[in-house]
């Protein structure tokens, strides 16, 4: 069986092929800025990366470029689109309807509709990417994952806000949670490495990447995560702020004379490294330019690590003791720094760090905690398509039975 995993944004779209019963990757790639003049394909050919020049007016239009060159007579991995069994989506919020992955149909995509509100810069455009495959393959059965179901095994005391309990019941306010694809698949990953069930298991993951977010795993179910009602809450990412007071949103209004609209692009688009750093969103950048001397970027990396350090100590709580810390994700994965800072001073948790291991591993899979840690730490690159792929295989099969 082979899958199509994609993942729509405003103005791109990740593809990845994969083959269900290995779950290897035949092909991948991304179409960036889709809609806009200088569209481009990044296509991943043989460990290589191409860069096509295409015009893709809509994510229609890109994702029939993105069949062409999966077609291609002369380097095409397959010979037609026929050989596309299924599409699966990976889809951030599923609000209160979806607790599972779910096949595509017209009450599915109602359902969705009625997540635009809650996520309003992600839900209306993964619907592009549906009706895109409905219009272009319309006999391919169409699977959505959602990033929200891994955290629906929350207890009601970790999701619950303390408003007064009938907005809960009225408008489904609750923690969410998103990244739950990537701790899934960290913690089967850390089930595997450690040959013992999820179920024996007490796992943080550190999904840290422009979006960022850290999960308790507890028993193979998440406990509780630090991204909330929407991905603001929680850590400092590269644009938002993750937590602060509440009352600073009225306070700018009233001050700044702000309407909510703006509030909310403050908030999201215009703060976290970027707003301390006044130099990118970028962590790589922003670590060039500390290490130049710039103090406000030393500032974010502060700010940035410590938000790191205090969920993933919360947690260590949370979890009564802790098994494995686990970093994924951009930053997760290809920082050294950023884990030595996070994980300094916190021998008194078990937490030891083996410098020359964290080091060396930089996007490879591996330990990186000293002998003498109790903890066990590790860096694990992320990889969603696989959890996405097996959830679609599995949810077909057995919708076949």
């Amino acid at each position: 069986m082979k899958i199509l995993v994609l993942n729509c944004g405003s103005s791109s779209v990740k593809y990845e092929l994969l083959k269900a019963e290995d779950n290897s990757i035949l092909d991948q790639g991304e179409i960036e800025a889709i809609g806009c003049e200088g569209t481009i394909l990044v296509h991943c050919q043989q460990k290589q990366k191409i860069k096509i020049p295409i015009v893709a007016k809509d994510h229609t239009a890109a994702i029939n470029e993105i069949l062409k060159i999966l077609t291609l007579a002369e380097t095409g991995i397959i010979k037609n689109t026929k050989e596309i069994d299924a599409v699966g989506h990976r889809i951030v919020h599923g609000g209160a309807y979806f607790k599972e992955p779910a096949l595509v149909n017209e009450d599915v995509k109602k359902k969705l509709e009625d997540c635009f509100d809650i996520a309003p810069l992600h839900t209306p455009h993964h619907l592009k990417g549906i009706l895109a495959i409905e219009t272009l393959i319309p006999e391919v059965p169409q699977v959505l994952v959602f990033d929200t179901a891994f955290h629906q095994t929350l207890p009601e005391q970790a999701f619950l806000y303390a408003l007064p309990y009938r907005f809960y019941e009225k408008y489904n306010i609750r923690k969410y949670g998103f990244h739950g694809i990537s701790h899934q698949y960290i913690a089967e990953q850390v089930a595997e490495i450690s040959k013992k069930p999820a179920e024996k298991l007490k796992i943080i993951s550190c999904h840290l990447g422009n979006g960022a977010s850290v999960c308790a795993i507890k028993n193979g179910k998440s406990v509780d995560t630090s991204m909330g009602f929407t991905p603001l809450e929680g850590l400092i990412m590269g644009t938002r702020t993750g937590d602060m007071d509440p009352s600073i949103v009225t306070y700018l209004m009233s001050k700044e004379l702000m309407k909510p609209n703006e509030v909310q692009t403050l908030i999201n688009k215009q703060s976290g490294l970027l707003g301390i750093s006044g130099i990118s969103s970028d962590m790589r950048i922003v670590i060039k330019e500390a290490e130049e001397g710039n103090v406000k970027a030393k500032l974010a990396i502060d700010m940035f690590c410590y938000r790191v350090k205090k969920y993933i100590s919360a947690y260590i709580g949370v979890l009564n003791g802790c098994d494995y810390i686990v970093f994924t994700a951009g930053i997760g994965e290809r920082s050294p720094l950023i884990r030595k800072k996070i994980l300094s001073e916190m021998d008194c948790l078990g937490v030891i760090l083996d410098d020359k291991k964290n080091s060396e591993h930089i996007s490879t899979k591996g330990e990186i905690s000293d002998a003498k840690s109790a903890v066990k730490v590790f860096v694990i690159p992320a990889n969603e398509a696989v959890i996405i792929a097996k959830q679609t295989k599995k949810l077909l099969d057995n919708f076949r039975k």
